[in-house]
């Protein structure tokens, strides 16, 4: 049997998520020769029309409170709709959680999710409502910025989304509905310089970008201030990793990153040590990995005196 796809859209009222739902249905044909639910757990601006609905075999249901969504609510509309596929636009002041821990009906998968926010107002609910923010973006597949213009930071909110979710494809729209393909901003440093010079307000953006691209940097030579990690019996012989601590979204998500390091006198450098560190990048692969990635290969390294500020941040 066919599984039933549950496409799931979450974000903020007034981000754009019934309009996306209106564009995939009908502008993008999804309602044609398939029985279509759509769950809408609040009411916004933008309303369905039930009528318009009807005429490509879809039906319309309101779920105002979150007690109300249940995995015994969820059966009785796969009974009494008999989806061919669900479309769930989830109130963004819920909890995420018990929806994804949530045994749903039998067949019913959700084959993608999809995060609007609002490209105006999302620096302002990150000050204010950073952790709500955080957990509708930790694991969407797609994350679409919508009503952007010329003056749209987008590589700042670029690796803000990246640094809790990096295998989110970030999509960002303007005013008139198009989509912006146009290139980020600059790097904050030279990748074309003989040794590529990171200060520590870079090195987030640097983690990211090799990250994300790191046959740019291969073979290229890159300085940065980091503290070592280098646990006894936890990594192999000749290895370990200068990184930095780095705050993602608040106090309490604080992760250490950095990058896998071959150096034959790894056992010299003592763990959580400070460091002033040159080496070559090589795009070659790690069991760490579990494919290819950036391994460092130090040209020198030089005790260092610990920062002011331990941290490293994504803006």
């Amino acid at each position: 049997m066919e599984e039933i796809p549950v496409y799931l859209f979450t974000g903020f009222m007034d981000s754009g998520k019934t309009s996306l739902i209106h564009e995939t249905l009908y502008d993008n044909e999804f309602g044609k020769d398939a029985r279509s639910l759509v769950i809408c757990c609040e009411d916004g601006d933008e309303e369905y029309d039930e009528a318009k609905l009807h005429t490509i075999t879809g039906n319309l249901v309101m779920i105002e409170d979150q007690s109300d969504l249940t995995e015994e609510k969820l059966c009785e509309l796969n009974e009494t709709y008999r989806p061919d596929q669900v479309f769930l636009e989830y109130n963004g002041t819920w909890e995420l959680g018990p929806l994804l821990e949530m045994t749903l009906p039998e067949r019913w998968e959700i084959v993608q999710s999809l995060a609007t926010v609002d490209a105006g107002t999302f620096e302002m609910y990150l000050a204010n409502m950073r952790s709500m923010m955080m957990e509708q973006l930790f694991s969407v597949d797609v994350v679409i910025f919508n009503r952007c213009d010329d003056d749209t930071p987008k590589g700042r909110f670029r690796r803000t989304v990246k640094a809790l979710n990096r295998r989110a494809q970030i999509v960002y729209e303007r005013k008139d509905g198009t989509i912006d393909d146009q290139d980020m901003e600059e790097l904050p440093f030279d990748l074309d310089a003989e040794v590529i010079e990171l200060s520590d307000a870079d090195y987030g953006i640097w983690y990211l970008d090799a990250s994300e691209d790191p046959k740019k940097y291969d073979g290229k030579k890159v300085r940065f201030l980091a503290l070592v990690y280098r646990p006894e019996q936890k990594l192999k012989r000749n290895v370990f990793v200068p990184g930095r601590f780095a705050m993602t979204c608040c106090e309490a998500d604080i992760q250490f990153i950095g990058f896998k390091c071959r150096y034959d006198k790894a056992e010299t450098i003592p763990h959580r040590s400070w460091i002033d560190i040159t080496a070559e990048i090589r795009h070659e692969f790690a069991m760490e990995y579990r494919g290819k990635g950036p391994v460092l290969y130090p040209v020198s390294i030089k005790p260092a005196e610990k920062p002011e500020d331990e941290l490293v941040y994504f803006s």
